[in-house]
């Protein structure tokens, strides 16, 4: 995802309530020094951020107003029920990866197999290229694991 979301999925996008957080930090400069310094500021065990006026904590409705994330409702994903994740997988996504580890698939697996779609694309190739790229955005930035490689399908 280095570029721009294709104009091909901006609808699918702005139905599902990712488009603005796909669009975050184009043409955006990061401050590293800003970063480091919530970084030490930060305490994981109470989750909050340590600074000279006080504590203070990210709540639900930051994430809403920041990012623009719809924070109740149905799961993008949908309801998952089932512990069978080769069968969720193809259900969301059309294929199963070789390697499913506890409902986590491989970043890279989604970037070979959704290729951006084109003018010939189907609804469902659309679609399903929408929801690979959303898993994306959620493993590459907003939930990251450590290896930073992985994405959970719920």
């Amino acid at each position: 995802m280095t570029g721009p979301p294709s104009p091909l999925i901006e609808d699918y996008l702005r139905e599902a309530g990712f488009w603005h957080v796909a669009m975050i930090g184009r043409g955006c400069k990061l401050d590293p020094k800003l970063i480091s310094a919530l970084i030490e500021r930060w305490r994981p065990e109470t989750y909050t951020f340590h600074l000279p006026c006080g504590e203070c904590t990210i709540t639900l409705e930051d994430v809403h107003l920041q990012l623009g994330l719809p924070v109740d409702g149905d799961a993008v994903t949908g309801s998952v029920h089932s512990a069978d994740w080769g069968a969720i997988c193809y259900e969301l996504l059309g294929a199963i990866p070789d390697n499913i580890n506890r409902g986590r698939i491989e970043m890279g697996w989604l970037r070979d197999t959704f290729p951006e779609p084109d003018d010939d694309s189907t609804e469902l190739e659309k679609i399903q290229y929408v929801r690979a790229y959303i898993l994306q955005i959620i493993g590459g930035y907003l939930m990251p694991d450590l290896s930073q490689n992985l994405v959970h399908l719920r």
